[in-house]
């Protein structure tokens, strides 16, 4: 077979990735001091000048976009947000008892900081409703907290006598649920407890947890300074927390599990840091690389928020594999050979290729071997089970009719929805502009004709800019936001309503508002998904073929992470949108799947499923190039990584689940779903799949033409054969 295994030299291995191996653990306290000095002036910067977050969901060449802008431009004292306030009394809002009440609530919110204009109430038919709109002098993520605490104490100091009052709408909702849960530390302990039982040593526990969060803080940092020159969604620090807790335990642990078994092997701690860096440092290296593309290839979709979020993410990751390879080998060497000297006898584990040989790992691989096909259709079918939701997934965005009932927000809408209809919290609006002054005929016969349109409930009447040339109309729709026919009646008007009716007049109309650019981002994310789907996974294809020099392992890889990602949306479907067992997390409604969700966890499941993927195979080569056949170097490095990735999964998943404690309602469905992926793709991909196929595969597995291995860059990931460790020496 052509292109089969060719062997080679180690010489190669003598670069930059050693040389820094051998200057981190020679000037340690160098490297150590370096890293807390970058902190501190790092921290200082961004305290003195780093910027905020805010939630500035901008679509470029929309026409949502368009509506906005001229807002922004014709109408600066509406371009801010808005918030609402909703009054309920069972015996009428004008009634003796409730009506002084409710006029001197409005009086009083007149002056509240940051409102240009209170609104005329709008009464329900039977008068038992009143509806306010609060216009803002800004966007809600620019506001004070102060703000809308002003808003929030007014509301709550109304009620009585008969009278209920609640405030909601883009400026409260911006403000909700941003206080600091203890999801973090529950991931952490967990993480303790998990390191304790699979390592049975408080500095093998230890030292991960260190790195990561030293590359945590570092990140969001660095996140914090982007903020300045960018705009991140105020989800950013949770989101990334969850990604670098995860992704800097995980990368951590692999150096440490091999730097131990060196150790252990006889070799010198410089030399068992060098071991280390070179082989699972060099898999860290490939492996970040790839998360970070994945994320970076997020502005593919050509939402500004979308990419930033995954900007942030990447920057968060690429900070952990540097801590891995540069911080984390000088602590070891710090550490020397007291690695194990604080640990739990009964626990201890020292990670030997003697031990995991005769252990489970081993026999586990063995036993699917005997059976490859039966294990390989029993793998395949529980992801696909699993999956089976995503054929109903709906995408769309939350609105606060999704969050706890605990909220304000929440509560005025549903307020709205029971005296007004759903329509009332996500309204439409249609801006006009003209060149020179509009003519009323023409402003009037466009009113009539959206009123005219199916799923129209009401059009109130125009608001004129002060030179005349412009107008807004607020629609109001019969349907929610995240309802289906809500998008239909956005998408109607704008290619039959608005433009007969617009024709000859000389007039632009724009369809804009929170709903109608929530449908443009839904549409365009559904356009790009092919083509940043077709970039993850041809990236990352094309690096495990340069690595393994292989056709089989790609292709079998792109299959099985495919698998994982979707069993993951498939219960995201059947929890967030269905609501199987959403109580237990903490939600009382069901709504669509955030339309951003589905990329962002590709990039990452993807990226995460190729770490494991690389660590797993590099250990497999490193045993075949030392002359193992292919089954038996399967075996091998199943046995010899079960553990630290069993270990690095359920750590990873466990982290990911504590986010679900989070109020943010996308926050939970990034925990589950990245937890659902991740065990997943630990428990059935690598266990199960991966071994099955490999040795349905045999020797194929290993085979390129020779054409193409010519071509292909050389990355080595493994050791040399020549340098491993005889299976008593452990490695």
């Amino acid at each position: 077979m052509s292109g089969t295994v060719r062997p080679e030299t180690g010489g190669g291995r003598a670069g930059l990735v050693t040389a820094v191996a051998r200057f981190a653990a020679r000037r340690r306290w160098l490297v150590v001091a370096s890293w807390a000095a970058g902190l501190l002036v790092l921290g200082f910067l961004v305290r003195q000048a780093g910027g905020a977050y805010v939630d500035n969901f901008t679509l470029p060449g929309a026409p949502s976009q368009q509506a906005q802008d001229v807002l922004k431009h014709r109408f600066p004292a509406q371009a801010g947000d808005t918030a609402i306030l909703v009054a309920y009394a069972p015996a009428g809002i004008q009634s003796p008892a409730a009506g002084p009440r409710f006029q001197k609530l409005l009086v009083q919110a007149r002056p509240l900081p940051n409102v240009t204009s209170v609104s005329p109430p709008l009464f329900s038919r039977d008068g038992r409703y009143a509806y306010v709109v609060l216009q803002y002098d800004r966007q809600a993520g620019a506001l004070p907290d102060s703000s809308v605490q002003a808003l929030e104490r007014l509301a709550d100091g109304s009620g009585g006598s008969g009278l209920t009052v609640q405030v909601g709408g883009n400026v409260v909702s911006a403000h909700e649920g941003s206080g600091h849960d203890p999801y973090e530390s529950v991931g952490l302990v967990a993480a303790v407890l998990i390191l304790l039982l699979v390592f049975g040593s408080f500095l093998v526990m230890g030292l991960p947890l260190l790195s990561a969060l030293i590359g945590l803080g570092c990140g969001l940092l660095l996140v914090g300074a982007a903020a300045r020159f960018g705009d991140f969604s105020t989800i950013t620090p949770s989101f990334v927390a969850m990604i670098g807790l995860g992704i800097g335990i995980d990368y951590a642990l692999f150096i440490i599990t091999r730097h131990r078994q060196a150790l252990n092997a006889g070799a010198s701690p410089e030399e068992a840091v060098v071991t280390a860096v070179e082989t699972s440092g060099r898999a860290v290296l490939t492996a970040g690389s790839l998360v970070v593309i994945a994320l970076m290839g997020l502005y593919v979709i050509g939402i500004p928020f979308i990419g930033n979020l995954g900007l942030a993410a990447a920057i968060v990751v690429a900070v952990n594999v540097l801590v891995a390879v540069t911080l984390l080998p000088a602590v070891l060497s710090l550490v020397g050979r007291n690695l194990d000297r604080w640990r739990i006898e009964r626990l201890y584990h020292d990670g030997s290729v003697a031990d995991t040989e005769r252990g489970f790992g081993h026999r586990w691989s063995e036993q699917i071997q005997r059976r490859p096909w039966l294990w390989a259709l029993a793998g395949t079918a529980i992801p696909l089970l699993l999956a089976i939701p995503v054929l109903q997934m709906q995408l769309g965005f939350s609105n606060d009719g999704t969050k706890p009932e605990s909220f304000h927000s929440r509560r005025a809408f549903d307020l709205t929805v029971a005296g007004f209809g759903p329509g009332f919290v996500s309204p439409l609006v249609v801006v006009v502009e003209r060149d020179g002054r509009l003519e009323q005929p023409a402003l009037q016969r466009l009113q009539s004709s959206i009123q005219g349109s199916p799923g129209v409930a009401l059009v109130a009447p125009p608001n004129i800019s002060p030179d005349g040339s412009a107008a807004v109309l607020q629609v109001v729709p019969t349907t929610g936001s995240s309802d289906p026919r809500t998008a239909a009646l956005v998408d109607r008007l704008r290619d039959s309503v608005i433009p007969p009716a617009t024709a000859g007049t000389g007039m632009q109309a724009y369809v804009g508002g929170g709903t109608a650019a929530l449908v443009d981002i839904v549409a365009q994310t559904q356009a790009r998904i092919p083509l940043f789907f077709a970039i993850v996974i041809g990236l990352s294809s094309l690096l495990l073929m340069t690595i393994f020099r292989s056709l089989a392992i790609p292709a079998t890889a792109a299959v099985m992470n495919l698998l994982s990602v979707g069993a993951s949306y498939g219960v995201l479907v059947a929890v967030f949108q269905w609501g199987w067992g959403m109580r237990l997390i903490g939600l009382d409604a069901t709504g669509p799947v955030e339309a951003y969700l589905p990329m962002i966890l590709f990039a990452i499941l993807f990226g995460l499923s190729t770490d494991y993927e690389v660590f797993l195979l590099s250990r497999v080569r490193e045993r075949h190039r030392a002359g193992r056949p292919t089954h038996a170097a399967v075996a091998e490095g199943l046995a010899s990584t079960m553990r630290v990735i069993g270990a690095a999964a359920a750590i990873m998943a466990t982290v990911f689940l504590a986010f679900l404690a989070n109020s943010s309602r996308p926050i939970k469905e990034f925990g589950l779903g990245l937890a659902v992926a991740v065990f997943v793709d630990a428990i059935v991909i690598r266990l199960v799949l991966v071994p099955a196929a490999m040795q349905l595969l045999g020797e194929w597995n290993w085979w390129t033409p020779a054409w193409l291995d010519h071509l292909l860059p050389r990355l080595e990931l493994e050791a040399d054969p020549k340098d491993l460790p005889s299976p008593s020496q452990g490695g």
